[in-house]
């Protein structure tokens, strides 16, 4: 491992160039892959790097390890990836690092990266190989509903089949027929129902090809697929621990979600939401959040923004909670960009808030999607939900 790294600090510096020659001897060599990837190639060609510095950061957390390649593999059956495709990329991928290494690759640092990319490659195929036998890899999706709410923000509402097994706090990831092979990540904001319909709230960013394709093009009768459900931001059943919920953004959909699960389910868990945004017309969903609140005697509301002085609290979240609580005794659940995740993190931390306890989207798999110049991503395209 110690080779590989040193091995990467080589070839970082030349990332970009790396990756467009990886792709195109891929191409050329084997010319059947390039159906399983999208028409326009410049997030994917971000997508290598960010993989291999990711299995590089966890090589010495086997389980972590594990865990991040599984949900590639699994990720990656969407796409149409069989077995047979991972030598291709492997055979690819080594002769690509071998041209830009230049000197510093030796027969030795190519066994070290050969080992390594056949134990990724192997978890990868066991993993998609165990969820072939459980779940298809795609669910086709007819959008049924489709809101407008204003400021670049739609409510969209699509029947899967067959019905999409999701729990609420997960996220599904979501392609559009006007960008196929593009695929962008949404929380359901609405617990399992039982007309099996799921709700999405996409907000129109900037650039962003698949949030605008929904918000602007979409309409109801149109057919998008989602990828199989994945996340652990998930309510413990066992769990008896009140909750703090911090939504900024359209991360406000998978906490919906899980208050309604916990409406359903009657457990009465006191629960305190903090919603932010930027400006008071991003701070969407807020009312029929204080009508819940108003329903439901466990549930406190409250909202901030960061970017514009209006009545209410001022400021980003993670200096909001930091005014409140204490939240030793609570599980706690954020989603939004993540940016703010990590922020959140950090204050609650800092406040003797248990790790364990502390809960959100994984910022492995969908982080390979955000541009690389874009460490802390204001766009909510490149989050999760």
């Amino acid at each position: 491992m110690a080779l590989i790294r040193a091995s990467l600090t080589v070839v970082e510096p030349q990332a970009a160039e790396m990756a467009v020659y990886f792709y195109a001897i891929l191409f050329v060599r084997h010319p059947e892959v390039r159906g399983l990837f999208p028409p326009e190639m410049d997030v994917q060609r971000d997508r290598l790097l960010r993989a291999l510095l990711r299995i590089v950061d966890l090589v010495d957390h086997p389980d972590h390890l594990v865990q991040f390649c599984s949900r590639l593999g699994r990720d990656h059956r969407k796409f149409g990836t069989v077995n047979a495709h991972y030598a291709a990329v492997g055979e690819c991928l080594l002769d690509s690092l071998a041209r830009f290494a230049g000197p510093a690759w030796t027969p030795e640092l190519a066994g070290a990266w050969e080992r390594a990319y056949t134990a990724a490659s192997r978890t990868m195929m066991l993993a998609a190989d165990n969820d072939a036998r459980l779940r298809p890899a795609v669910w086709d999706a007819q959008i049924v509903d489709h809101r407008w709410l204003g400021h670049g923000l739609a409510e969209i509402t699509v029947l899967p089949a067959p019905e999409y097994p999701y729990i609420p706090g997960q996220y599904a990831s979501v392609e559009t027929p006007w960008w196929p092979k593009e695929w962008r990540y949404y929380s359901p904001a609405n617990a399992p129902r039982a007309d099996s319909t799921l709700t999405f709230h996409v907000r129109a960013v900037p650039g962003g090809r698949v949030s605008n394709a929904l918000v602007q093009q979409a309409q109801p009768g149109h057919l998008i697929r989602l990828g199989p459900p994945e996340g652990d931001m998930t309510l413990n059943a066992q769990s008896r621990r009140d909750l703090l919920c911090v939504a900024g953004g359209t991360g406000l959909a998978p906490i919906r979600a899980l208050i309604e699960q916990i409406a359903e389910g009657h457990t009465e868990r006191r629960v305190d939401l903090f919603v932010g945004a930027r400006t008071g017309q991003e701070l969407y969903g807020l009312d029929d959040m204080l009508r819940m609140s108003q329903r439901y005697h466990w549930l406190n509301v409250r909202a901030a923004v960061s970017h514009e002085r209006i009545p209410g609290t001022e400021g980003n979240l993670p200096d909001v909670i930091a005014q409140f609580g204490p939240w030793l005794r609570h599980d706690v659940f954020l989603s939004g960009p993540p940016g703010m995740i990590r922020a959140a993190t950090a204050v609650l931390l800092e406040r003797g808030v248990t790790p364990s306890h502390i809960h959100h989207d994984p910022l492995d798999v969908p982080v390979l999607s955000i541009p690389l110049q874009s460490a802390y991503p204001r766009d909510e395209e490149a989050r999760l939900p």
